[in-house]
């Protein structure tokens, strides 16, 4: 079963480097991870997808939060949330078949974000199995390369920026050590 986590983490050198250490080191595999700085520049957020059952992922919360520089861990299974992946895709698309992509995009309400005599680029974002349809039916026309930006995820209920702000004030930016 695939989990999706999410880490307010302090946005400062070497954190993406010791969580994904720390998650290696004890086997636990990463499927997909997405990393960016939130509204308040001293955090990023760390969104994982790991494979495990509830005591994979209990032991996944856990090691995170014994980290210093990690501020919050969210469990998404519990929750009510949306998530996303992006994706690039370059494919053939010459004469006729142009046509018959073009189409196949807006159906998938995707972007066509560069066009070359032989090919195009797509820019399509949903949820996973959104993305992996829309990989099947590019096959045909033969997908080029193509890179996926990995799930991101938020939970719909509010989170309070002042509780962050305040845990930022009172905690010294720690150096993360390996």
């Amino acid at each position: 079963m695939k989990h999706v986590l999410s880490a307010l983490v302090m946005n400062q050198p070497g954190v993406l480097a010791h969580i994904s250490g720390m998650l290696a080191s004890r086997a636990f595999n990463i499927e997909s991870l997405a990393v960016g700085e939130t509204d308040i520049p001293e955090f990023s957020r760390m969104t994982f997808v790991v494979a495990g059952d509830d005591r994979v992922l209990d032991q996944v919360r856990k090691q995170l939060e014994k980290i210093v520089t990690v501020v919050q861990v969210i469990d998404f299974s519990t929750r009510n949330y949306v998530e996303r992946d992006l994706m690039l895709i370059k494919v053939r698309a010459s004469g006729t078949a142009f046509s018959q992509v073009k189409e196949l995009v807006e159906i998938f309400r995707g972007k066509i974000v560069d066009v070359q005599s032989e090919q195009v680029m797509i820019e399509i974002s949903g949820q996973e199995s959104k993305i992996n349809a829309f990989v099947d039916v590019m096959r045909p026309f033969g997908i080029i390369e193509m890179v996926r930006s990995g799930r991101i995820a938020l939970t719909r209920e509010n989170i309070e920026v002042p509780a962050l702000q305040a845990n930022l004030d009172s905690s010294p930016v720690r150096e993360v050590t390996h």
